[in-house]
């Protein structure tokens, strides 16, 4: 694997702590800035905004650049957001920066995956290894953030975070070639590619398996210590178990999607229906309930490189627009997942519900792998008989 892809997943590692640590830093800067809990809670929401919008936005933007400027112009607006957002007073300021920061990381992840995707055979790999580095941010960069955060003041985290940033560029600028081999990219071919039917089945299945995912895991602190009867203290713990299960499951998802994505994507959609169910009737159960809950995150991650394998198949030739919109589909199951689920809650279903919901969901995610799966066997047929 070049060391492109590794430095690309660094990359996702340094922007992906920026993303997660909010969520440990909010008294923090609630205080500071004079705002309440849910107004700093805000500051996230912000995040998700600029992410949806910025993939295919930027990937439009930019498709005539050489991928390392593109790459090295993220990161660059990147570190400076988080600079500002570490020297401004003003919430404003601050909120204007997370959309920002969150709007070139979206563009940054678009073209980091063409990128690695071009790089070699091994597009599965590729990605896993690239996806990876947001997991890895989870098991250590979402703590090591609130550790900083606690003990420095937030602004703290914000520098460290630029300064991750600003290393990373000198290995984009080191490893990335100035332009990826292969035709390029125009735009009315991106466009044209946009056009199949079968792009957006995959992006479904993207949506609706990363909100299965979701739905469970934004209300897995209150569903361990008011249904499972954990303490309080023991929920990072079995947080960071979560992440290990999802860094064990990318990898073990980046090395089955290349050859064979369509089981890889059935395995997952599955399993994600059966932990999910099984979560909603064993929650109570503590000897249950947290080995579930590391199945969750193996399963959920271990789909994620055969759902970028199958975007960029059926792209073809034009995969940069086809990718970003991918990117914006694991956003809308990143937002709508927790969103359905607060509404169960808030419903007064219990906290079990979300487990339900997760399972509907992932029950409708296989319901467009198999519809897929069989317009691929079709078309194979056709190409073979010329029919």
């Amino acid at each position: 694997m070049p060391l492109a892809v590794y430095v690309l997943g660094l990359a996702i590692f340094a922007q992906g702590t920026s993303e997660l640590m909010l969520a440990g830093l909010l008294p923090e800067l609630a205080a500071d800035l004079g705002v309440s809990i849910p107004g700093a809670g805000l500051l996230i929401s912000a995040f998700a905004l600029g992410m949806l919008v910025g993939a295919p936005v930027l990937a439009v933007v930019t498709l005539r650049w050489p991928r390392r400027t593109a790459l090295l112009v993220f990161l660059a607006i990147f570190a400076l957001t988080h600079v500002v957002a570490a020297l401004t007073p003003s919430y404003g300021v601050l909120f204007a920066t997370r959309v920002v920061g969150a709007f070139v990381y979206a563009g940054f992840w678009a073209v980091a995956a063409t990128t690695a995707i071009g790089l070699t055979e091994l597009k599965g790999k590729a990605m896993g290894i690239v996806a990876g580095g947001l997991t890895v941010a989870t098991i250590v960069g979402l703590p090591a953030g609130t550790v900083i955060g606690q003990h420095l003041g937030w602004r703290a985290a914000f520098w460290a975070v630029a300064a991750m940033s600003a290393l990373v560029m000198i290995g984009v600028f080191a490893t990335i070639p100035r332009q990826v081999s292969g035709a390029v990219p125009r735009i009315k071919h991106e466009l044209r590619a946009m056009a199949n039917p079968r792009l957006w089945l995959s992006y479904a299945t993207t949506a609706l398996t990363t909100g299965a995912t979701l739905a469970t895991f934004s209300y897995l602190a209150p569903l361990l210590t008011d249904v499972t009867g954990l303490p309080a203290a023991w929920v990072p713990g079995v947080l960071a178990l979560y992440g290990v299960g999802s860094l064990v499951g990318i990898t073990i998802g980046g090395r089955t999607s290349d050859t064979r994505p369509f089981p890889t994507l059935y395995a997952g959609a599955v399993a994600l229906v059966v932990i999910s169910v099984a979560i909603a009737l064993f929650a109570g159960v503590p000897l249950l309930a947290v080995p579930l809950v590391v199945l969750l995150g193996g399963f959920g991650f271990a789909i994620n490189p055969a759902l970028n394998t199958r975007v960029f198949a059926e792209a073809g030739a034009a995969p940069t627009l086809a990718t970003a919109t991918n990117f914006s589909a694991f956003n809308v199951g990143i937002t709508a997942g927790p969103w359905l689920g607060g509404l169960a809650i808030g419903a007064g279903l219990g906290y079990r519900s979300v487990a339900w919901l997760g399972a509907a969901l992932a029950l409708a995610a296989l319901a467009t792998v198999a519809v897929a799966a069989r317009t691929a066997a079709r078309t194979r047929v056709a190409l073979v008989t010329g029919r």
